[in-house]
């Protein structure tokens, strides 16, 4: 068995808030209006809306909806999985660059039945370099229960270069095109 290659350094670089990043309280930008976990234009997304926290924190919440469904009454591991990395890639946001995800990691602590409302609370753990270091955890109303749990590595990137060669089969690749490419 392969165990975890997610390890906080010891020494991590010191970290501000970027000028520009969400305040307490107000939503974190989406990145993509057609992404599959924040994109409010993505048909069967899941619209995650994350809220910034203070300090390095971000929040959200999302209904299980039957359609996200994968054992009997029970959310799919990889939706879950998906609304981690959604919750999670926006704390970069907080210190500066987007950033995307190198490594992630979620322990299923119990089900998560269909019906319920389920609440995200992401940290950061620290920045090394363009690695940046996050955890968060899931629950269904009480914070100290959580019913899974993840950590993840993201990387920052330059948006421009990283996505260059990959633009022109995104669903918007017109838009994109003339905003990031002129």
């Amino acid at each position: 068995m392969k165990s975890s290659s997610f390890v906080v350094p010891d020494e991590l670089d010191e970290v501000e808030r970027h000028p520009k990043a969400a305040k307490a309280g107000e939503p974190v930008r989406m990145h993509n209006p057609t992404c599959f976990g924040c994109g409010p234009d993505s048909p069967q997304g899941l619209h995650l809306v994350v809220h910034a926290g203070e300090g390095f924190t971000v929040d959200a919440s999302m209904e299980v909806e039957t359609r996200m469904e994968g054992g009997p009454g029970v959310i799919h591991g990889g939706i879950l999985s998906t609304a981690f990395d959604e919750v999670m890639g926006t704390i970069p946001l907080l210190i500066g660059p987007s950033g995307v995800t190198v490594h992630l990691e979620v322990d299923y602590i119990r089900p998560i039945p269909v019906g319920s409302t389920l609440r995200f609370h992401g940290n950061l753990l620290g920045r090394q370099r363009r690695k940046i270091f996050t955890e968060a955890i899931a629950h269904l109303g009480d914070p100290d229960k959580p019913v899974a749990s993840a950590h993840a590595i993201f990387v920052t990137i330059d948006v421009r270069k990283h996505f260059a060669e990959h633009v022109e089969k995104s669903a918007r690749a017109e838009e994109y095109k003339r905003r990031m490419y002129p």
